[in-house]
This record gives structure tokens, C-alpha cells and sequence, in this order.
């Protein structure tokens, strides 16, 4: 977080990619940058805090370019897809977008992408932070496959709040505020179709469109700013506290290549017997008993410094039995919330354990049944 580290200066590069978005973001007064598939996404504005209690209470306008997509088209394409995830996607509709666990050979997670089905041999993978770009080239060349593997120059804009159905319905229409969630339709900008999507890495509601086109960004932007000025819209970013509070988790932080869906608490998305084409099945057919699974978890004392480490789980016999992955103080909630990853002997709820902070100060922990929202 912003407000507890001081970092030193990140020096940009071609090679570290700006958005069609990224002045207005500056102009914006972007405080941090992350890095996310090579490319800029703010991480703060006013203080994390502040980005908070905002985004629960209004509309922000979030540049997540940074979520690139993977275009696959072409007689094979739902093949080549379905390789890559336990999730059935034979009753796809082509309006819908699905959250899908991408695995390797050996069951183990890639990345967590939406997929967007554009038709039956078109879609767009909206990816996490790994190259799958690659991966998916890699699949069509060794299984000799009739698609051709892209990345198109489309970047997603999400808004997101309590407001945001206003401010699309003044841009866009009823209509479009009436898509259900994880579907999608098409509309103008520019003169030009692009597809809007209900959905977004938050909890508080909203639509990601699906720029298509980086000339069109800035008005875009701005056309968007001037509509929902009323509603107090601001450039936002996706938020720590307010996603660990509803369990959105990471790929790379909370869950990587180590873990599998199951230990991910993904479970769910693992259609083995329909899905049997994925590579990863006959290895995930063994692993659904998870002997460790991601858990919410309080931690004691007071607000914790930013989490830029794993933090070890220990039990009172000292054994380390998990770590913790993401942490922040929760201002609504007033307690430290966190995401672990924690040993099956140690996960129910209630279980007492600790962890050491890298000052090597020691700090209760308490195992939940569930997430907070």
C-alpha cells in the first residue's frame, strides 16, 4: 500500500507497456503503479483507504488494460480452449463470459481468466497477470490446430460502484443496464461496435467495455467523466481491502502455479467428465482433496504493514502449516482481514494459529468459515 511503503521509482520503457488510458489516468493523479502483463495498472489514487470508501459509496472509471486478451478464432478455437480448462464449455451461449480456471498438464493453475465467447469460433481470453498468450500458441502448434492466436488491440475500461448503473444508462442506454451478469452485448462508441460486459473485479457492481481500438480511449474517457460528473466519478483502480473482504483472489499472489483449482477453493469449475478434452483431467481426477485450501482469515493487533512477502502460518507447536498471501486493514469491517493458504489439519473455523510480520513481530490468527461479504 501507498501509504505504508516507501518503493523506489519505476522507470518506464516500451517494454513496459502504457494503456490507451494511461494519460487521463495521470492527468487523474494516479499515485502507484503495479506491473500486470507487462503493462501499467494504477493500484492508487487518493490512499488506499480513501479509493475504498469511495468505491462503496459512488462510481469510479478503472483502466484495466492490463487484463489483455487472447484472441482465438477459427474452426478449432473451442477445442483449443477447452484444452486449457476443466470448466465445460459445451453449453457456452455466445453473449456470456465465464470465469475459468486455465491448468497444465499436471493440474496445476496457469492463470484464472473470463472468457468471452464472441461466437462458436471466435473467443477473447481476458487474462490474469502470465504470458497464456504463449501457452495457447504452444497448444494449437503441437496439437496441429486450424486457429489462428492473437492478441487483438482490445482493452478493457471497467466502472464500478453503487452509481455505475446510472452512469451506463446515461452513455448507453436501459438496455445495456439490463444485461444480466457475465453476459454481454454490443454497443457504440465512436461509431464503432464494441462489447460491454456486466461485470469487474469488485464487489460492488458495474461493466467492464471492451475497448476496441486504442484511438478511441481517451474520448471514451471522457465521455464517461462528463456523464457521471453528478455522481462524483472518479478514476479508481481495483482496491486490496475491499477484494479481500469478498474473496477475489490473485493468481500469483493468493494462488499460482503451485496450486491446483481445488486448493483454490475452484473445485466447483472442475467438470472432469464433460470437460474430458482439458489436458489437466486425468491429473485432476486424483486431486480433489485438497490437503491444503485457501481460507479467510483475522488477524490481531494493530493495522499490518503491506503484505510484499508471503507471511508464515504456524501453529502452536510452532510447524509452519500454511502462509498468508494477502492482508489489510478493513475500515467498515474495523479488524485485519486476510487471504492464507492454510493445511487441511488447521483450516476449520476457529482454529488459533499465528504468523511472524517481517519485523519478526508475532501476531494472532484466526481461521473463518467464510469470507466477509
Amino acid at each position: 500500500m501507498i501509504d505504508s511503503v516507501s518503493a523506489p521509482q519505476l522507470v518506464c520503457s516500451p517494454r513496459l507497456r502504457r494503456t490507451p488510458f494511461s494519460r487521463r489516468v495521470e492527468a487523474a493523479g494516479v499515485k502507484a503503479y503495479t506491473v500486470y502483463n507487462h503493462m501499467l495498472l494504477p493500484s492508487v489514487f487518493r490512499s488506499v483507504e480513501e479509493d475504498y470508501a469511495h468505491l462503496k459509496s459512488a462510481v469510479q472509471i478503472w483502466d484495466v488494460s492490463c487484463e489483455r486478451q487472447i484472441e482465438i478464432a477459427g474452426p478449432d478455437a473451442a477445442k483449443l480452449v477447452q484444452m486449457s480448462t476443466p470448466r465445460d464449455l459445451t453449453r457456452m451461449q455466445d453473449d456470456q463470459c465465464y470465469y475459468i480456471p486455465n491448468v497444465d498438464a499436471a493440474g496445476r493453475l496457469l492463470n484464472d481468466p473470463v472468457l468471452v465467447k464472441l461466437s462458436d469460433d471466435r473467443y477473447w481470453v481476458s487474462i490474469a497477470d502470465s504470458d497464456m498468450l504463449f501457452y495457447y500458441r504452444g497448444l494449437a502448434t503441437a496439437a496441429a490446430l486450424d486457429v489462428s492466436v492473437f492478441e487483438p488491440d482490445v482493452s478493457p475500461l471497467a466502472i464500478q460502484g453503487p452509481s455505475a448503473d446510472k452512469l451506463i444508462e446515461r452513455v448507453f442506454g436501459e438496455d445495456i443496464v439490463n444485461t444480466r451478469f457475465f453476459r454481454h452485448q454490443r454497443i457504440r462508441v465512436a461509431d464503432v461496435d464494441m462489447l460491454i460486459a456486466r461485470s469487474g473485479w469488485s464487489l460492488q457492481g458495474g461493466f467492464e467495455i471492451y475497448l476496441d481500438g486504442s484511438k478511441h480511449g481517451e474520448s471514451l474517457w471522457d465521455t464517461l467523466f462528463e456523464a457521471g460528473e453528478d455522481l462524483d466519478v472518479r478514476a479508481g483502480c481495483p482496491n486490496s481491502i475491499e477484494r479481500i473482504e469478498g474473496g477475489l483472489l490473485s493468481f500469483g499472489s493468493d494462488m499460482t502455479n503451485e496450486h491446483t483449482p481445488y486448493e483454490a477453493g475452484l473445485g466447483k469449475y472442475c467438470q472432469l467428465d464433460a470437460a474430458s478434452a482439458c489436458l489437466g483431467c486425468d491429473a485432476l481426477s486424483s486431486m480433489s482433496a485438497p490437503v491444503r485450501q485457501i481460507r479467510a482469515v483475522e488477524i490481531d493487533g494493530g493495522k499490518p504493514p503491506a503484505l510484499t512477502e508471503f507471511w508464515p502460518l504456524h501453529d502452536r507447536s510452532d510447524s509452519i502449516v500454511g502462509r498468508v498471501s494477502s492482508a489489510a486493514y478493513s475500515p467498515d469491517l474495523n479488524k485485519n482481514i486476510a487471504i492464507a493458504m492454510v493445511d487441511r489439519a488447521h483450516w476449520d473455523e476457529g482454529t488459533s494459529l499465528y504468523t511472524r510480520l517481517p519485523d519478526g513481530s508475532r501476531r494472532d490468527v484466526s481461521v473463518r468459515r467464510s469470507f466477509w461479504v
